[in-house]
Parts: structure tokens; sequence; C-alpha cells
């Protein structure tokens, strides 16, 4: 009852207010002032929030536009990591009595070369190799291919590089191709 009786109370103070506004001009005013300065509040609230919201998207966006930019050449890398693989496989093949011969020296010479140049353009470009003999295993850089039984090493780590890995940037672009170390039957 209580409620009500307040509920009346303030519907019968509205009246009374828009009497007195009807015949006083000063109040009529001061009440359409009020009224646009909650109309002015709102809008610059709700100006606020969208500049807010603006700033926000803008921010997010440059930040995928800069990831974009950082990693776009990761598929051109992957495939240029073949061409790598395939030089240091053919310089691993190479033995002493070729690299003696004065016609094939000058030949694995440029191979040693372009080789280097590829590093050099890794390097220049974020792109390392993982490091991997001698670690622990981490499968987000390495991924085991077979465990070998090792009393050198402690179960779990690296004992053998099938095929290495690279990383772009903190991005991984090939896992480790590797060999693991486990107890001896």
């Amino acid at each position: 009852m209580m409620h009500d009786d307040e509920d009346e109370l303030h519907e019968e103070a509205e009246e009374i207010r828009e009497e007195t506004a009807q015949d006083s001009p000063e109040l009529a005013e001061h009440d359409r002032l009020v009224e646009l300065q909650k109309a002015l509040d709102e809008a610059n609230s709700k100006a606020l929030y969208a500049a807010a919201e603006v700033q926000n998207v803008r921010r997010r966006l440059e930040a995928e536009k800069s990831q974009a930019a950082a990693y776009a050449s990761a598929a051109f890398a992957r495939d240029i990591l073949a061409i790598k693989d395939h030089l240091d496989r053919a310089l691993a093949a190479v033995n002493d009595e070729l690299r003696s011969d004065k016609l094939a020296s000058s030949f694995l010479a440029g191979i040693e070369s372009t080789s280097r140049e590829l590093d050099s353009a890794f390097q220049r470009n974020g792109i390392t190799r993982i490091e991997a003999i001698g670690q622990p295993l981490d499968p987000h850089k390495h991924q085991a291919m077979m465990e070998i039984p090792s009393d050198e090493a402690e179960p779990g780590t690296i004992i053998e590089e099938m095929q290495p890995g690279y990383m772009l940037k903190d991005r991984l672009l090939r896992p480790a191709l590797v060999g693991v170390a486990k107890k001896p039957d």
C-alpha cells in the first residue's frame, strides 16, 4: 500500500509541476533545458562509445595487417626449404676423392656458395633452423619418426635428425624430423 501512495504522490507532483509550467514560461524553459542537456549527454556518451569502437577496430586491423605482412612469405619459404634440402644432401654425398678433383671442386664451391647465400636470405627474412641433436623432444618443433635404443643418451633426447626443421620468426614453418633415444631392450 505504501508503494501505491508514493506513486500517487509522485504523479500528483508531476501534474502540479506541469500545470505550474504552463503558467510559468521560465519553468517550462528550464524543463526543456534539462531535456536538452540529457539528450546532449546521451549523444556525447554514444559518440565516445563509437569513437572507442572505431579505435579498437583500427588497432585490430593494423595488428592483422602487420601479422599478414610478417608471415605472408611462409608458403614461399616452405617451397625454398625443399631446394635447401637438395643442396645439403648433394653436399653431404660428396666424398674426399671428389673434393680433390679440380673440376669437381670448383663445381662444389658453386653449390656451397649457393647454399650459403640461401642461409643468408633465410637469416634476413627471420627463417631459422631448429636445433635438434642433443635437445629434448619438443612436439611444437620436432616430429619423432622413430625411437633408437641408446645407452649414451637420456630417453626422449634427439640423437638423429632426418630432416631439419625451420621457424619463421616465432612460427613453425616445418618440424624437424628426428630419431629419439629410448632405453635399450
